[in-house]
């Protein structure tokens, strides 16, 4: 199978702002006198703003004590805090191995897609200064559904006009390894082996370091083959 897209997860496979995620949260959180921890915050990892929202309210037991616009308000206060802390985000946050990478994907016409969750996207890749190596930034708000339904990849892969047999997809987190292979896609996970494998990876890397696009299309005749 030759690769022809790549469609990257953002948060944990291009740059780190789940720190922030979980600042903004932890925050929002104590105002309401819920406690949570890092260990609950896995659970926020890769789903939409409202439902993590919903999660730290039933962890909280008090999801029935807002009203839909009392939760929307509650979201758009967590954004804001969020939103701020961005404005800390340099080129220098970026994940090793990934510039090369897209630089690499560039120069093969090989097509990078960003499917992340975060409507903040264009925002930190901008931080970033890698907007220009992506040719299409999925809006969370073109899809049904978010992870872990395969929606964010599928329209990653109908904007660039790739058949989904010919993408592979990068996540890091369990929901975005489900809805890569609920596209039909080959999926690399990045961070803990037992956690993404379990989710059905297809291979498991520690970093971002040892991407490339020999070991992507490696990935990819393994998936072919197994098929």
């Amino acid at each position: 199978m030759k690769v022809e897209a790549v469609l990257f997860d953002l948060d944990g496979v291009i740059t780190d702002t789940a720190e922030y995620h979980f600042m903004a949260w932890k925050q929002l959180a104590a105002d309401l006198n819920i406690e949570i921890d890092r260990e609950f915050n896995e659970q926020l990892k890769g789903v939409s703003r409202m439902e993590s929202l919903e999660r730290i309210l039933r962890h909280g037991g008090c999801e029935h004590n807002f009203t839909d616009a009392d939760k929307i308000g509650l979201a758009t206060k967590k954004n804001k805090q969020y939103v701020e802390l961005l404005k800390r985000v340099t080129p220098q946050d970026v994940f090793p191995g990934i510039r090369e990478l897209l630089l690499e994907l560039q120069d093969n016409g090989v097509h990078a897609v960003v499917a992340s969750a975060s409507k903040n996207a264009p925002q930190i890749l901008q931080s970033l200064e890698l907007t220009s190596l992506f040719d299409y930034i999925v809006n969370p708000d073109e899809v049904a559904q978010g992870k872990p339904a395969p929606d964010i990849f599928l329209r990653g892969a109908e904007a660039v006009g790739v058949p989904t047999d010919h993408c592979i997809g990068i996540e890091d987190a369990q929901a975005g390894i489900a809805a890569i292979k609920s596209a039909h896609m080959a999926a690399v996970g990045i961070g803990n082996e037992n956690l993404l494998k379990a989710s059905g990876a297809d291979v498991v890397l520690p970093t971002t370091e040892a991407l490339t696009l020999s070991f992507l299309q490696s990935v990819g005749k393994a998936e072919a083959a197994n098929q």
